[in-house]
């Protein structure tokens, strides 16, 4: 499935009153899941089909005392290219291979920046603006979130 079909969705899911869509397009499968406004105190939990389960609600601690706030970091200047998925940040085609892009590389807009691996596929993700890459925000072979930010373009 392509990664724009991939993004469209996910954001009609986050806009939309549903919870849950699954898509089957193919071979591919796709199944999003909203996250919940459940507090943190609760636990939802279904038992199998078939099968009743009783148990007292477990007592909610008290919170624990505020620890001192960490030093927000600075906001970054510049265009900031995040992770279009959830998966592991490679910054070159094969190991021992010439990164994409360094610090101070000149790009412009559909050149080719890093790669992600999710469930095994390669995705190259592409630079959404041109300038110049300011700063690299990801270690090679990290595990990166969806929206995660990974380059400044300046």
């Amino acid at each position: 499935m392509d990664l724009r079909k991939l993004k469209t969705l996910i954001d009609l899911v986050a806009e939309s009153d549903i919870a849950e869509l699954e898509v089957t397009e193919g071979e591919s499968k796709v199944r999003i899941v909203k996250s919940s406004a459940t507090p943190q105190g609760q636990m939802m939990m279904m038992p199998p089909a078939g099968m009743q389960q009783y148990s007292a609600p477990a007592p909610v601690a008290a919170p624990a005392p505020a620890a001192p706030a960490a030093p927000v970091p600075a906001a970054e200047t510049g265009h900031v290219v995040k992770s279009p998925m959830v998966g592991t940040f490679y910054r070159s085609s094969a190991p021992g291979a010439a990164a994409f892009v360094e610090v101070g590389t000149n790009i412009k807009e559909g050149d080719t920046l890093c790669i992600i691996e999710a469930m095994k596929l390669l995705n190259e993700i592409d630079a959404d603006a041109s300038g110049v890459v300011t700063k690299i925000l990801v270690e090679n072979g990290q595990p990166v979130e969806f929206g995660q930010p990974l380059f400044v373009i300046g």
